[in-house]
């Protein structure tokens, strides 16, 4: 068990650096001061984005932290990152001697779950052009932020497919 230095430290990556990559094991929870990260899996050699993630904002690969398994995806800067990290280790030593901080990451757990159930009925439940008419309507800074070719793999959909849609809504 590692002792005393709770807070890691702050890291800055640059784009296209990784955090965390498929088959590492993650030791990490990562917090978000400034700048973009974005979470993806390979599948037949293409890239699927699942998600994005900006300033103010918990990431880590909770399978692989939690079950000492090796992760199942990549996380990667998409731009200049500003970030604060913590060992496992600490935050499980913290959650113990703070009921508040033990509140907290249960909360965080539950909002990731949340969020993780709304994505995935997300995409069961409406079509592609319903798909970005909502980003359009409450995540229009994602068009900004992300290359078209990781937002047509998030909406589930081809760049062609995303393309034409935009042309359609414009």
């Amino acid at each position: 068990m590692r002792q005393g230095n709770y807070l890691q430290g702050k890291l800055y990556a640059r784009r296209y650096d990784y955090l965390l990559r498929e088959e590492q094991y993650c030791h990490y929870i990562w917090f978000i001061e400034s700048g973009a990260c974005r979470v993806f899996h390979y599948y037949h050699e293409k890239e699927i984005n699942t998600g994005f993630y900006f300033e103010n904002t918990f990431l880590t690969n909770l399978n692989s932290l939690r079950n000492n398994v090796p992760a199942d995806y990549n996380i990667q800067a998409t731009e200049a990152t500003s970030l604060w990290k913590w060992h496992k280790d600490d935050l499980f030593l913290l959650y113990g001697q703070s009921p508040e901080i033990a509140a907290f990451g249960r909360q965080w757990l539950e909002h990731l779950f949340i969020e993780q159930e709304k994505h995935t009925h997300w995409l069961k439940k409406n079509s592609p052009e319903e798909r970005y008419q909502s980003i359009l309507d409450t995540q229009p800074d994602l068009l900004q932020r992300v290359s078209l070719t990781q937002l047509s793999s998030y909406l589930g959909i081809s760049r062609e497919t995303l393309s034409r849609i935009r042309r359609r809504l414009s």
